[in-house]
């Protein structure tokens, strides 16, 4: 039974994050956690096990179609499609949709990876391959696995969240050749020249991990990159072990 100071949680990362606080209900066992865990993975293995050259595009959910960084991913898009790669978003609105709506607009394989969000309401009309999860880590896992790039246009937390996420894969050694593109200089460069003049002047990081960063507005230069990337191919049948 609830108490009347408990809340229900509103999602399961809510539930398994605050499961120990007394102010929110605990609805599951650690045991029964586990499983949906570990079902989100699977779910997420078997569903893009596909995928071949695929490149994550981030940025803002609130961008709307009228804005200029709308229409440049979504040229990004139509650009990494005809190219061969598949994109790969958060499957929401803004930024997500453009860069989906490219890439579907080329035929291209466009993915959202959708998860239960205040300001994003399912998968954009532009996602052929739609998949939901509910924990964010079990989401970030498929963003990297099944990326050989990180593009990332202006957004918010949530944007930067992913952005240093691959930083800190990239600076441990989790993950190699793996270009990781901030597009749009106005937005990005006072970012990048704080990690200079003031992290890297601390000591805090190394001068590579700053290196690089590309920071462009030219999609030419953002094709550039992702080809040079390390790219995985699609696994078959064949190459399950056993």
């Amino acid at each position: 039974m609830t108490a009347p100071d408990q809340r229900t949680p509103d999602t399961l990362d809510e539930e398994l994050l605050e499961a120990e606080t007394a102010s929110v209900v605990t609805q599951l066992t650690d045991a029964d956690r586990v499983q949906r865990i570990r079902g989100e993975l699977e779910h997420g293995f078997e569903a893009l096990a596909h995928v071949g050259p695929a490149v994550s595009v981030f940025g803002s959910a609130r961008t709307p179609p009228e804005h200029p960084s709308y229409e440049q991913a979504r040229a990004l898009g139509r650009h990494l499609g005809r190219a061969g790669f598949g994109v790969i978003t958060g499957g929401g609105p803004g930024i997500m949709e453009a860069a989906n709506r490219g890439a579907h607009e080329v035929g291209a394989s466009s993915i959202g990876l959708d998860i239960d969000l205040p300001l994003e309401q399912g998968a954009n009309p532009y996602v052929d391959v739609a998949l939901e999860f509910h924990y964010f880590f079990t989401r970030k896992v498929m963003f990297v696995r099944y990326a050989s790039a990180f593009v990332v246009f202006p957004g918010g937390f949530g944007t930067m969240d992913e952005l240093f996420e691959a930083l800190t894969l990239i600076q441990t050694e989790k993950i190699h050749g793996f270009p990781v593109v901030l597009v749009g200089t106005a937005y990005w460069s006072g970012l990048v020249d704080w990690l200079r003049s003031t992290v890297l002047a601390e000591g805090n990081i190394d001068g590579s991990d700053v290196d690089g960063l590309l920071v462009c507005d030219d999609l030419d230069q953002v094709l550039a990159a992702v080809r040079a990337a390390k790219h995985r191919s699609p696994r078959r049948a064949s190459d399950a072990p056993g």
